[in-house]
């Protein structure tokens, strides 16, 4: 820590954790190839927090003409777990998982899922996320959604 009392910080001005939340997320999204595939973009990482986006196309429609629920949590999972989760450098998978479902999203909407770390001890988190459509509308709230995780290993981006 500075003597100020403010974290670390390199000539970018971002902080030290700050700085290995991205490096782990950019080790994490060259091998997330399930979230390359579903067209999702990292806008935003953090220590244990993170912000993705994804646009839902047709075959993400179900017989109902929306998005089918599990679109939805596959936005939530890897914005919370593979991202947020991750954002220490401490590997970690899902323990459990919840959702409620507020809307439904329809072909063509834009979601975009932000998720924080609401406590983290030892080998364990609990994790909050929000997803909302292009117009700011909540799709999903993050009072009924909480993501357990548990550490697997070694820290990979620090090296």
């Amino acid at each position: 820590m500075a003597s100020t009392g403010t974290p670390a910080s390199d000539a970018s001005g971002d902080d030290l954790a700050t700085q290995l939340a991205r490096r782990a997320a950019a080790i994490m999204w060259n091998e997330d190839r399930a979230s390359q595939a579903l067209g999702m973009t990292l806008t935003d990482v953090g220590p244990g927090r993170a912000t993705m986006r994804m646009a839902i196309r047709a075959d993400m429609t179900n017989g109902h003409g929306i998005c089918h629920g599990g679109y939805m949590f596959l936005l939530a999972d890897s914005t919370l777990l593979a991202y947020a989760c991750n954002s220490h450098d401490q590997r970690a998978v899902a323990a459990g998982a919840e959702i409620h479902f507020a809307a439904s999203a329809h072909e063509g909407d834009i979601l975009t899922a932000q998720g924080r770390e609401a406590h983290r001890a030892g080998r364990s988190g609990i994790y909050d996320i929000e997803v909302r459509d292009q117009e700011g509308r909540p799709r999903r709230f993050s009072a009924g959604v909480r993501r357990r995780s548990r550490a697997l290993t070694q820290p990979r981006a620090a090296d």
